[in-house]
Protein backbone atom coordinates (compact mmCIF):
# COMPACT_ATOMS: atom_id res chain seq x y z
CA UNK A 1 0.00 0.00 0.00
CA UNK A 2 1.64 3.44 -0.91
CA UNK A 3 0.24 6.34 0.89
CA UNK A 4 1.69 9.68 -0.81
CA UNK A 5 2.74 12.22 1.85
CA UNK A 6 1.55 14.88 -0.68
CA UNK A 7 -1.57 13.98 -0.25
CA UNK A 8 -1.01 15.73 3.24
CA UNK A 9 0.21 18.38 2.62
CA UNK A 10 -3.85 20.29 2.94
CA UNK A 11 -4.66 18.49 6.15
CA UNK A 12 -6.51 21.25 7.64
CA UNK A 13 -8.78 21.20 4.41
CA UNK A 14 -9.64 17.50 5.52
CA UNK A 15 -8.59 17.10 8.96
CA UNK A 16 -10.55 14.04 9.29
CA UNK A 17 -9.02 12.37 5.96
CA UNK A 18 -5.18 13.65 6.86
CA UNK A 19 -5.30 12.16 10.41
CA UNK A 20 -7.02 8.75 8.89
CA UNK A 21 -4.38 8.90 6.40
CA UNK A 22 -1.20 9.61 8.59
CA UNK A 23 -2.57 6.60 10.99
CA UNK A 24 -2.44 4.21 8.31
CA UNK A 25 1.13 5.30 7.09
CA UNK A 26 2.36 4.61 10.38
CA UNK A 27 0.57 1.51 11.36
CA UNK A 28 1.65 0.00 7.64
CA UNK A 29 5.26 1.19 8.70
CA UNK A 30 4.87 -0.34 12.00
CA UNK A 31 6.84 -3.57 12.39
CA UNK A 32 4.34 -5.38 14.22
CA UNK A 33 1.73 -4.42 10.88
CA UNK A 34 2.25 -7.96 9.60
CA UNK A 35 1.22 -9.83 12.87
CA UNK A 36 -1.74 -7.50 13.59
CA UNK A 37 -3.04 -8.38 10.12
CA UNK A 38 -2.33 -11.69 10.43
CA UNK A 39 -3.58 -11.99 14.12
CA UNK A 40 -7.11 -10.38 12.73
CA UNK A 41 -6.92 -12.43 9.81
CA UNK A 42 -6.88 -15.86 11.75
CA UNK A 43 -9.68 -14.42 14.31
CA UNK A 44 -11.83 -13.28 11.15
CA UNK A 45 -11.11 -17.35 9.67
CA UNK A 46 -12.48 -18.76 12.92
CA UNK A 47 -16.06 -16.50 13.10
CA UNK A 48 -16.75 -17.24 9.58
CA UNK A 49 -16.34 -20.57 10.04
CA UNK A 50 -18.60 -20.80 13.35
CA UNK A 51 -21.33 -18.80 11.75
CA UNK A 52 -23.89 -18.97 8.96
CA UNK A 53 -21.45 -17.96 6.42
CA UNK A 54 -19.60 -21.17 6.92
CA UNK A 55 -21.07 -23.23 3.90
CA UNK A 56 -20.03 -20.54 1.34
CA UNK A 57 -16.18 -20.21 3.26
CA UNK A 58 -15.37 -23.72 2.98
CA UNK A 59 -17.27 -24.34 -0.33
CA UNK A 60 -15.52 -21.46 -2.21
CA UNK A 61 -11.72 -22.97 -0.82
CA UNK A 62 -12.30 -25.93 -2.91
CA UNK A 63 -13.61 -24.11 -6.21
CA UNK A 64 -11.52 -25.04 -9.21
CA UNK A 65 -9.90 -22.28 -10.72
CA UNK A 66 -7.20 -23.23 -13.66
CA UNK A 67 -7.10 -26.90 -12.60
CA UNK A 68 -6.86 -26.39 -8.80
CA UNK A 69 -9.07 -25.21 -5.83
CA UNK A 70 -8.95 -22.14 -4.51
CA UNK A 71 -7.20 -23.13 -1.15
CA UNK A 72 -4.63 -24.95 -3.38
CA UNK A 73 -3.95 -21.80 -5.46
CA UNK A 74 -3.39 -20.35 -1.91
CA UNK A 75 -1.36 -22.87 -0.02
CA UNK A 76 1.07 -23.70 -3.34
CA UNK A 77 0.65 -20.77 -5.31
CA UNK A 78 0.61 -17.68 -3.14
CA UNK A 79 2.68 -18.89 -0.58
CA UNK A 80 5.64 -19.53 -3.17
CA UNK A 81 6.11 -16.05 -2.84
CA UNK A 82 6.24 -16.54 1.24
CA UNK A 83 9.40 -19.03 0.78
CA UNK A 84 10.70 -16.78 -1.75
CA UNK A 85 10.68 -14.49 1.19
CA UNK A 86 11.75 -16.47 3.87
CA UNK A 87 14.79 -17.71 0.79
CA UNK A 88 15.84 -14.12 0.34
CA UNK A 89 16.00 -13.56 4.01
CA UNK A 90 17.77 -16.65 5.17
CA UNK A 91 20.79 -15.65 1.98
CA UNK A 92 21.17 -11.95 3.00
CA UNK A 93 21.11 -13.02 6.74
CA UNK A 94 23.69 -15.84 6.25
CA UNK A 95 26.02 -13.92 4.02
CA UNK A 96 26.07 -9.95 5.61
CA UNK A 97 23.60 -9.82 8.12
CA UNK A 98 23.29 -11.18 12.02
CA UNK A 99 24.07 -14.96 11.01
CA UNK A 100 27.07 -14.10 9.00
CA UNK A 101 29.82 -15.16 11.46
CA UNK A 102 29.71 -17.99 14.27
CA UNK A 103 29.24 -15.49 16.70
CA UNK A 104 26.47 -14.58 15.73
CA UNK A 105 24.83 -17.62 14.62
CA UNK A 106 25.62 -19.70 17.70
CA UNK A 107 23.04 -18.60 19.80
CA UNK A 108 20.19 -18.48 17.78
CA UNK A 109 21.44 -21.79 16.21
CA UNK A 110 21.27 -23.34 19.34
CA UNK A 111 18.51 -22.04 20.38
CA UNK A 112 16.71 -23.19 16.57
CA UNK A 113 17.78 -26.92 17.36
CA UNK A 114 16.49 -27.15 20.68
CA UNK A 115 13.36 -24.55 19.57
CA UNK A 116 12.85 -27.46 16.68
CA UNK A 117 13.90 -31.06 18.63
CA UNK A 118 12.04 -31.04 21.77
CA UNK A 119 8.70 -30.07 20.55
CA UNK A 120 8.62 -32.85 17.85
CA UNK A 121 10.02 -35.25 20.58
CA UNK A 122 7.11 -34.12 22.47
CA UNK A 123 4.97 -34.43 19.61
CA UNK A 124 5.97 -38.03 19.19
CA UNK A 125 5.98 -39.23 22.74
CA UNK A 126 2.20 -38.57 22.95
CA UNK A 127 1.07 -40.03 19.35
CA UNK A 128 3.78 -42.79 19.94
CA UNK A 129 2.42 -46.06 18.31
CA UNK A 130 0.05 -44.06 15.55
CA UNK A 131 1.69 -44.48 12.38
CA UNK A 132 -1.02 -41.97 11.10
CA UNK A 133 -0.76 -39.49 13.45
CA UNK A 134 2.86 -39.89 14.10
CA UNK A 135 3.36 -38.13 10.53
CA UNK A 136 2.54 -34.73 11.82
CA UNK A 137 5.59 -34.66 14.01
CA UNK A 138 7.10 -31.44 12.18
CA UNK A 139 4.03 -29.23 12.86
CA UNK A 140 4.83 -27.91 16.60
CA UNK A 141 8.96 -27.60 15.06
CA UNK A 142 8.13 -24.32 13.54
CA UNK A 143 8.06 -20.40 14.81
CA UNK A 144 5.79 -17.65 13.10
CA UNK A 145 8.33 -14.76 12.71
CA UNK A 146 5.57 -12.17 11.85
CA UNK A 147 3.12 -13.25 14.62
CA UNK A 148 6.05 -13.59 17.43
CA UNK A 149 7.85 -10.39 16.30
CA UNK A 150 4.52 -8.62 15.92
CA UNK A 151 4.10 -9.63 20.00
CA UNK A 152 7.56 -8.94 21.03
CA UNK A 153 6.77 -5.13 19.25
CA UNK A 154 3.82 -4.72 20.50
CA UNK A 155 5.93 -4.14 23.80
CA UNK A 156 7.75 -1.43 22.45
CA UNK A 157 10.99 -0.09 24.83
CA UNK A 158 10.10 -2.81 27.32
CA UNK A 159 11.61 -5.64 25.11
CA UNK A 160 15.41 -4.64 24.28
CA UNK A 161 16.22 -4.81 20.53
CA UNK A 162 18.92 -7.59 21.11
CA UNK A 163 15.53 -9.38 21.89
CA UNK A 164 14.23 -8.86 18.13
CA UNK A 165 16.96 -9.49 16.89
CA UNK A 166 17.82 -12.30 18.45
CA UNK A 167 13.73 -13.78 17.75
CA UNK A 168 14.44 -12.72 14.40
CA UNK A 169 17.33 -14.86 13.70
CA UNK A 170 16.59 -17.67 15.54
CA UNK A 171 13.06 -17.70 13.46
CA UNK A 172 15.23 -17.41 10.10
CA UNK A 173 16.84 -20.38 11.39
CA UNK A 174 13.93 -22.13 12.29
CA UNK A 175 12.15 -21.67 8.94
CA UNK A 176 15.70 -22.85 7.36
CA UNK A 177 14.92 -25.70 9.18
CA UNK A 178 10.85 -26.14 8.15
CA UNK A 179 11.92 -26.07 4.71
CA UNK A 180 14.54 -28.95 4.75
CA UNK A 181 12.35 -30.79 6.62
CA UNK A 182 9.47 -30.34 4.11
CA UNK A 183 11.90 -31.07 1.21
CA UNK A 184 13.24 -34.32 2.62
CA UNK A 185 9.91 -35.64 4.80
CA UNK A 186 6.97 -34.19 2.82
CA UNK A 187 7.25 -35.46 -0.90
CA UNK A 188 5.35 -38.42 -2.68
CA UNK A 189 4.81 -39.69 -6.04
CA UNK A 190 7.90 -38.69 -7.74
CA UNK A 191 7.70 -37.87 -11.51
CA UNK A 192 11.79 -38.39 -12.49
CA UNK A 193 10.41 -36.29 -15.89
CA UNK A 194 9.46 -33.40 -13.84
CA UNK A 195 12.61 -33.58 -11.40
CA UNK A 196 14.85 -33.11 -14.46
CA UNK A 197 12.70 -30.74 -15.93
CA UNK A 198 13.48 -28.84 -12.69
CA UNK A 199 17.33 -29.53 -12.46
CA UNK A 200 17.25 -27.88 -16.14
CA UNK A 201 15.58 -24.79 -14.65
CA UNK A 202 17.97 -24.05 -11.45
CA UNK A 203 21.00 -24.80 -14.13
CA UNK A 204 19.88 -22.17 -16.00
CA UNK A 205 19.16 -19.80 -12.89
CA UNK A 206 22.51 -20.60 -11.68
CA UNK A 207 24.30 -19.65 -14.95
CA UNK A 208 21.93 -16.37 -14.93
CA UNK A 209 23.61 -15.84 -11.23
CA UNK A 210 27.02 -16.66 -12.63
CA UNK A 211 27.11 -14.38 -15.82
CA UNK A 212 26.12 -11.61 -13.51
CA UNK A 213 22.87 -10.84 -14.76
CA UNK A 214 20.93 -8.49 -12.26
CA UNK A 215 17.50 -7.85 -14.03
CA UNK A 216 14.75 -9.58 -12.04
CA UNK A 217 12.79 -10.66 -14.90
CA UNK A 218 14.67 -13.62 -16.14
CA UNK A 219 14.49 -14.62 -12.65
CA UNK A 220 11.16 -14.24 -11.84
CA UNK A 221 10.20 -16.45 -15.58
CA UNK A 222 12.93 -19.11 -14.49
CA UNK A 223 11.01 -19.38 -11.45
CA UNK A 224 7.55 -19.54 -12.39
CA UNK A 225 8.91 -22.33 -14.84
CA UNK A 226 10.18 -24.56 -11.57
CA UNK A 227 7.26 -23.74 -10.07
CA UNK A 228 5.88 -25.23 -12.39
CA UNK A 229 7.72 -28.24 -12.83
CA UNK A 230 7.55 -29.14 -9.04
CA UNK A 231 4.32 -28.53 -8.97
CA UNK A 232 4.01 -31.69 -11.20
CA UNK A 233 7.08 -33.63 -9.53
CA UNK A 234 5.83 -34.64 -6.43
CA UNK A 235 7.87 -32.32 -4.21
CA UNK A 236 6.58 -29.60 -2.63
CA UNK A 237 5.85 -26.24 -5.57
CA UNK A 238 6.74 -24.05 -3.14
CA UNK A 239 10.28 -24.63 -2.41
CA UNK A 240 10.99 -23.22 -5.63
CA UNK A 241 10.51 -20.01 -4.06
CA UNK A 242 13.87 -21.34 -1.96
CA UNK A 243 15.44 -22.25 -4.74
CA UNK A 244 15.03 -19.16 -6.49
CA UNK A 245 16.02 -17.22 -3.76
CA UNK A 246 19.27 -19.26 -3.58
CA UNK A 247 19.96 -18.69 -6.60
CA UNK A 248 19.84 -14.62 -6.51
CA UNK A 249 22.73 -12.82 -6.75
CA UNK A 250 23.27 -10.32 -3.73
CA UNK A 251 25.40 -8.06 -5.60
CA UNK A 252 26.24 -4.85 -3.68
CA UNK A 253 24.69 -5.50 -0.42
CA UNK A 254 24.99 -1.50 0.84
CA UNK A 255 23.21 0.01 -2.38
CA UNK A 256 19.95 -1.71 -2.97
CA UNK A 257 19.39 -0.86 -6.21
CA UNK A 258 22.90 -2.41 -7.51
CA UNK A 259 21.46 -5.65 -5.31
CA UNK A 260 18.98 -7.63 -7.25
CA UNK A 261 18.14 -9.54 -3.77
CA UNK A 262 17.87 -6.63 -1.65
CA UNK A 263 15.67 -5.19 -4.85
CA UNK A 264 13.09 -8.12 -5.05
CA UNK A 265 13.01 -8.73 -0.81
CA UNK A 266 11.88 -4.96 -0.80
CA UNK A 267 9.06 -5.33 -3.18
CA UNK A 268 7.94 -8.76 -1.95
CA UNK A 269 7.69 -7.91 1.85
CA UNK A 270 4.74 -5.55 2.26
CA UNK A 271 3.15 -7.98 -0.46
CA UNK A 272 3.63 -10.90 1.73
CA UNK A 273 3.57 -9.40 5.25
CA UNK A 274 0.18 -7.78 4.20
CA UNK A 275 -1.76 -9.66 2.07
CA UNK A 276 0.01 -13.48 1.53
CA UNK A 277 0.38 -14.51 4.73
CA UNK A 278 -2.98 -13.39 5.85
CA UNK A 279 -4.93 -14.64 3.02
CA UNK A 280 -3.11 -17.89 3.77
CA UNK A 281 -4.18 -17.62 7.84
CA UNK A 282 -7.58 -16.81 6.65
CA UNK A 283 -7.94 -19.55 4.28
CA UNK A 284 -6.22 -22.26 6.72
CA UNK A 285 -7.01 -21.23 10.14
CA UNK A 286 -11.08 -21.56 9.57
CA UNK A 287 -12.49 -24.46 11.16
CA UNK A 288 -15.69 -25.54 13.03
CA UNK A 289 -15.86 -26.02 16.66
CA UNK A 290 -19.48 -27.09 16.22
CA UNK A 291 -18.36 -30.82 16.59
CA UNK A 292 -15.19 -30.87 19.32
CA UNK A 293 -15.71 -30.74 22.59
CA UNK A 294 -13.40 -30.59 25.59
CA UNK A 295 -12.79 -34.46 25.19
CA UNK A 296 -11.06 -33.71 21.80
CA UNK A 297 -8.37 -31.27 22.91
CA UNK A 298 -6.70 -34.17 24.90
CA UNK A 299 -6.73 -36.48 21.39
CA UNK A 300 -3.00 -37.06 20.89
CA UNK A 301 -2.55 -34.73 18.02
CA UNK A 302 -4.35 -31.57 18.92
CA UNK A 303 -2.44 -32.24 22.57
CA UNK A 304 0.81 -33.04 20.85
CA UNK A 305 0.47 -30.21 18.94
CA UNK A 306 0.09 -27.89 21.74
CA UNK A 307 2.37 -29.24 24.07
CA UNK A 308 4.72 -29.41 21.47
CA UNK A 309 4.04 -25.38 20.89
CA UNK A 310 3.75 -24.60 24.38
CA UNK A 311 6.44 -26.92 26.59
CA UNK A 312 8.42 -27.84 23.91
CA UNK A 313 9.29 -24.55 22.18
CA UNK A 314 9.98 -22.90 25.72
CA UNK A 315 12.09 -25.73 26.80
CA UNK A 316 13.89 -26.60 24.00
CA UNK A 317 14.22 -22.60 22.87
CA UNK A 318 15.69 -21.47 26.54
CA UNK A 319 17.29 -24.76 27.61
CA UNK A 320 19.54 -24.79 24.94
CA UNK A 321 20.29 -21.10 24.77
CA UNK A 322 20.76 -21.15 28.37
CA UNK A 323 23.42 -24.52 27.82
CA UNK A 324 25.50 -22.30 25.00
CA UNK A 325 25.07 -18.97 27.42
CA UNK A 326 26.61 -21.35 29.74
CA UNK A 327 29.02 -22.96 28.71
CA UNK A 328 30.53 -20.01 26.98
CA UNK A 329 29.92 -21.45 23.73
CA UNK A 330 27.80 -17.91 22.73
CA UNK A 331 27.00 -14.79 24.26
CA UNK A 332 23.93 -13.72 25.71
CA UNK A 333 21.60 -11.14 24.02
CA UNK A 334 23.28 -7.26 24.96
CA UNK A 335 21.15 -5.78 28.02
CA UNK A 336 18.51 -9.18 28.24
CA UNK A 337 17.97 -10.55 31.76
CA UNK A 338 17.58 -14.86 31.55
CA UNK A 339 13.50 -13.90 32.48
CA UNK A 340 13.35 -11.70 29.43
CA UNK A 341 15.21 -14.54 27.13
CA UNK A 342 12.56 -17.21 29.10
CA UNK A 343 9.76 -15.08 27.88
CA UNK A 344 11.22 -14.85 24.40
CA UNK A 345 11.09 -18.05 24.40
CA UNK A 346 7.79 -18.74 25.21
CA UNK A 347 7.06 -16.41 22.09
CA UNK A 348 8.40 -18.81 19.78
CA UNK A 349 5.79 -21.27 20.91
CA UNK A 350 3.64 -19.26 18.29
CA UNK A 351 3.54 -21.60 15.93
CA UNK A 352 1.04 -20.71 13.49
CA UNK A 353 1.57 -19.96 9.27
CA UNK A 354 4.56 -22.53 9.08
CA UNK A 355 3.06 -24.79 11.51
CA UNK A 356 -0.36 -25.12 9.67
CA UNK A 357 1.54 -25.23 6.42
CA UNK A 358 3.26 -28.04 7.77
CA UNK A 359 -0.25 -30.17 9.14
CA UNK A 360 -1.95 -29.93 5.85
CA UNK A 361 0.99 -31.36 4.22
CA UNK A 362 1.45 -34.11 6.94
CA UNK A 363 -2.48 -34.95 6.85
CA UNK A 364 -3.60 -34.67 2.76
CA UNK A 365 -6.20 -37.32 3.16
CA UNK A 366 -7.95 -36.26 6.29
CA UNK A 367 -9.91 -33.09 7.15
CA UNK A 368 -10.42 -34.14 10.50
CA UNK A 369 -6.54 -34.56 11.45
CA UNK A 370 -6.17 -30.76 9.63
CA UNK A 371 -9.23 -29.52 12.35
CA UNK A 372 -7.32 -31.11 14.92
CA UNK A 373 -4.17 -29.85 13.81
CA UNK A 374 -5.97 -26.32 13.70
CA UNK A 375 -7.23 -26.30 16.81
CA UNK A 376 -3.69 -27.77 18.49
CA UNK A 377 -1.35 -24.81 16.85
CA UNK A 378 -4.61 -22.03 17.76
CA UNK A 379 -4.52 -23.42 21.28
CA UNK A 380 -0.89 -23.47 21.48
CA UNK A 381 0.00 -20.34 20.13
CA UNK A 382 -2.92 -18.79 21.80
CA UNK A 383 -1.39 -19.66 25.11
CA UNK A 384 2.72 -18.71 24.82
CA UNK A 385 1.48 -15.56 23.51
CA UNK A 386 -0.13 -14.91 26.23
CA UNK A 387 2.33 -16.35 28.90
CA UNK A 388 5.23 -14.31 26.78
CA UNK A 389 4.09 -11.38 27.26
CA UNK A 390 3.14 -11.72 30.91
CA UNK A 391 6.71 -12.95 31.43
CA UNK A 392 8.02 -10.22 29.27
CA UNK A 393 6.35 -7.72 31.20
CA UNK A 394 7.04 -9.11 34.51
CA UNK A 395 10.70 -9.42 33.49
CA UNK A 396 11.09 -5.29 32.66
CA UNK A 397 9.76 -4.38 36.26
CA UNK A 398 12.13 -7.33 37.94
CA UNK A 399 15.44 -6.83 36.24
CA UNK A 400 15.47 -3.26 35.97
CA UNK A 401 18.20 -2.92 33.14
CA UNK A 402 20.39 -5.90 34.73
CA UNK A 403 21.38 -8.22 32.26
CA UNK A 404 22.63 -11.96 31.88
Amino acid sequence: MNLDPSRLKNAHEYPATSSALAFLSRFFAAESAGGLILMASAFAALVVANSPLSAGYFSALHIKVIGLSVEHWINDGLMAAFFLLVGLEIKREMLVGQLSNWNQRALPGFAALGGMLVPALIYLAINWGNAVTMGGWAIPAATDIAFALGVLSLLGKRAPMSLKVFLSALAILDDLGAVLIIALFYTSDLSVSMLLASLAVIVLLVVFNRCGVTRLLPYLLAGGLLWFFMLQSGVHATLAGVILALCMPLGDPENESRSPLLRLEGKLHPWVALAIVPVFGFANAGVSLAGISPDNLVDPVPLGVTLGLLLGKQVGVFGFAALAISSGLSKPPTGCGWLQLYGTALLCGIGFTMSLFIGALAFPDSQHLVDEVKVGVLMGSVISAILGVIVLLCAKRRISGQSI
